[in-house]
């Protein structure tokens, strides 16, 4: 039983430079993890020859019957393996005997392994994929790189770009899922819909956690969109979900919601920068909420492109400073830089203090401990009151901050005379 995917209008990924360096460099097998929808299977299907989906029930019950089929001699794909779990096993087995570089690929869109299956570590690499970035949609050409950014040599900053807030709040709600950016609108929005009642209906069944009220895990699902960028306690987000109603959901019900959802990779929350070197105290360690698209917590809130632009809040109000435009601006950005950021190796995190006197969007660190300082900000102009954290930090960092950025919605990339670039989020590339 083997399928094959149209590759025809596929487009290229900053993750490809990544597999092919593992590829390159000897790995037999390769595992892409992602959510639902991100590309996963269309890259992996680029370096095949032959592919098995195992949504397919037919493609399930044969290699569950004879694991080994995959084991065609040349290099195969097996997608969404966590339905068959012994795949992974026998792949496994195969980078023991001497597999070959690039034999195996497998993609999955949930974390959680069978307990009874081997981690793999050593021998299945594994790598991350989120939706498409703003470099990888094609809306413009980068003019500035991050890689360069964390280089440390301060590079000649420049470059224009005729995108504007309208354009950027198109691509808010346009989607980084592959599949969905060639649709209507309309279409479009009722396959965003019809990805969270998936995820609902489906996905948390598969995995072992029944759903015994949909409309409250709906409901939460809302409140954690309206909390996006920013690190609103949970306590916070179950209340917003079950305001009016008498009884909270207890914490024992919520936690299962959010530990399933990771595991599913719908929840891509930034984790508070932990310093390897230690030059701050009383940093704040909550993560910052972020799913894995931010057209689907636009979705989620019912703002579609015009609502945003009016500022409208949608379905549910969180505590937070500046709109939800301007949440959603920051994690289209953040998507983007974590994207970029892992093909340069590096992590990204977020800073605050304890009280928030001072804090920084994003923080992308190297495996050395020195990091490059990102704000992001929904206006097309920069002042100086802009970039007092980004001065704050730089202070503290001495020499381990290679560079501070502020992404922005305006026309023209330029340094100031501070030395902080001033970057378009558009003209941001790997």
């Amino acid at each position: 039983m083997v399928s094959n995917l149209d590759l025809s209008s596929y487009l290229p990924r900053v993750v490809d430079d990544e597999i092919d360096a593992l590829v390159a460099g000897g790995a037999s097998a390769i595992a892409i993890e992602g959510a639902k929808a991100v590309g996963k299977s269309a890259t992996a299907a680029q370096r095949v020859t032959t592919t098995f989906l195992l949504e397919q029930p037919a493609t399930r019950e044969v290699l569950q019957a004879d694991p080994a089929r995959i084991l065609t001699g040349g290099s195969a794909l097996i997608d969404e393996w966590q339905h068959l779990p012994a795949t992974w096993d026998t792949v496994r087995r195969a980078v023991d005997a001497g597999a070959a570089p690039g034999q195996f690929f497998l993609t999955g869109s949930a974390s959680a392994l069978d307990p009874g299956t081997h981690s793999g570590a050593g021998r299945i690499l594994k790598v991350r994929m989120r939706p498409m970035s703003l470099a990888e949609r094609g809306i413009t050409m980068p003019t500035v790189s991050l890689g360069a950014l964390l280089g440390g040599e301060r590079p000649t900053i420049g470059g224009d770009t005729r995108l504007g807030l309208t354009d950027y709040v198109d691509e808010i709600v346009a989607s980084g899922f592959p599949a969905l950016r060639g649709l209507s609108d309309r279409v479009r929005r009722a396959q965003l819909r019809g990805y969270v009642e998936r995820v609902i209906d489906r996905d948390f069944p598969e995995w072992g956690r029944q759903v015994r009220n949909p409309a409250a895990l709906h409901r939460w699902l809302v409140a954690y969109a309206a909390a996006t960028s920013t690190c609103a306690a949970y306590d916070v987000i179950r209340d917003a979900s079950s305001a009016g109603e008498g009884d909270k959901p207890a914490k024992s019900t919520t936690q299962p919601y959010r530990d399933t959802l990771e595991r599913l990779y719908l929840l891509d929350p930034l984790p508070g920068w932990s310093p390897s070197r230690n030059h701050i105290r009383e940093l704040a360690n909550a993560p910052k909420h972020h799913l894995v698209d931010p057209a689907l917590a636009a979705s989620l809130l019912g703002l579609g492109a015009g609502a945003l632009l009016d500022g409208q809040d949608g379905a549910v109000v969180i505590p937070r400073a500046g709109s939800p435009l301007g949440a959603l601006f920051e994690s289209l950005v953040a998507l983007s830089v974590r994207v970029y950021a892992q093909g340069c190796e590096a992590t990204t995190s977020h800073f605050r203090t304890h009280r928030g006197e001072h804090e920084v969007d994003l923080v992308v660190e190297r495996d050395d401990g020195k990091v490059l300082a990102i704000e992001v900000k929904l206006s097309a102009t920069v002042d100086d009151s802009d970039v007092r954290h980004l001065r704050w930090l730089g202070e503290r960092l001495g020499d381990d901050l290679l560079d501070a950025v502020i992404v922005t919605t305006g026309s023209h990339a330029y340094r100031r005379a501070d030395g902080v670039a001033v970057v378009p989020a558009a003209l941001l590339g790997p």
